[in-house]
């Protein structure tokens, strides 16, 4: 087993470009920097402004944090490859790696669950919203989140460590994932192939379900509403939180898409949905929800005339 813990992996950068890696670079930081200033902000409103002490915006407050460790497990390779000081990376590195990877999308995916479950209390039964939806279940919440995510994968990523890679070890992303690493094995993979379906399945398949049944009972509610602007300022809660679903959910669906039917694709169309599966959702959210949720755009917006002055 000596020759598979020293196995190397080869980071792949943007192929056909990798002349202008250098140039890439810039775009690219430029993400990353606004994924980790826009959730940070989020984050440091939501801690500053005692109005905003409140459920949707401790689940908002989740979701920024979940966005900035998807941005900080991935920041280190993207980069290294694109500014050339990281061309490969170990067996075990790539491991854990995937194991973040992969558990912050579950946990993503949880949040925006507990979003919605949020919002159709607020809508569907705002009378008992305040006794529901308590500080303690809003903890409860984080925990079973936390454990959701991190207890169910060990499992499959464990068992990375384990397997056999005989096809030559260069990946198809600047980060790894389980179903890369998998396609580089020439042991017995059936174990993870079940179980990581198994996990997307009751994961994230589950969630976007509820999430839509949620959704479904919330309109049932709010056609229900007799004027036009009640109807209007109910749903303009949900606006923003539909965006996210949707930033998350796209990525996910057309990367599983790409991996599962596009072998005959550019390796190019690979890597740019790679790289939208991980930058979009944590770029994106502090954009929509700076924008659609006024309590957060009116602090913002004093954050910086406060800077201005």
């Amino acid at each position: 087993h000596s020759h598979l813990n020293s196995s190397t992996f080869v980071l792949t950068g943007v192929p056909g470009l990798e002349d202008y890696s250098l140039w890439l670079s810039i775009p690219f930081s430029s993400i990353y920097a606004m994924v980790f200033l826009g959730n940070f902000m989020i984050l440091h409103v939501i801690r500053t402004e005692p109005s905003l002490h409140q459920p949707m915006f401790y689940f908002l407050a989740m979701l920024a944090s979940t966005d900035l460790c998807i941005g900080l497990s991935t920041v280190h390779t993207v980069l290294g490859v694109l500014y050339g000081f990281m061309q490969e990376i170990s067996l075990d590195f790539c491991i854990a790696q995937s194991y973040f990877i992969h558990g912050l999308s579950f946990m993503e995916s949880s949040v925006l669950l507990a979003m919605a479950f949020d919002r159709y209390i607020a809508i569907c039964n705002p009378l008992r919203y305040s006794s529901i939806i308590t500080n303690d279940k809003i903890m409860k919440i984080g925990v079973a989140i936390s454990c959701r995510s991190s207890l169910l994968i060990p499992p499959v990523i464990i068992r990375l460590k384990f397997l056999k890679y005989c096809r030559p070890h260069i990946l198809s992303h600047s980060f790894c994932l389980h179903q890369d690493l998998l396609r580089l094995a020439c042991s017995d993979i059936r174990f993870n192939s079940i179980y990581a379906l198994v996990l997307v399945i009751t994961n994230l398949l589950l969630d976007a379900m509820l999430i839509l049944i949620s959704y479904i009972m919330i309109l049932h509610t709010v056609l229900a509403i007799a004027s036009r602007e009640e109807r209007m300022k109910s749903l303009q809660t949900c606006v923003s939180h539909i965006c996210a679903v949707l930033v998350f959910y796209i990525p996910i669906i057309g990367l599983t898409m790409v991996h599962r039917f596009g072998k005959h694709l550019s390796p190019l169309v690979h890597v740019l949905m790679g790289n939208i599966y991980i930058l979009f959702p944590p770029l994106m959210n502090p954009i929509i929800y700076s924008i659609k949720t006024h309590q957060i755009r009116r602090r913002v917006q004093r954050l910086f005339s406060l800077k201005a002055v």
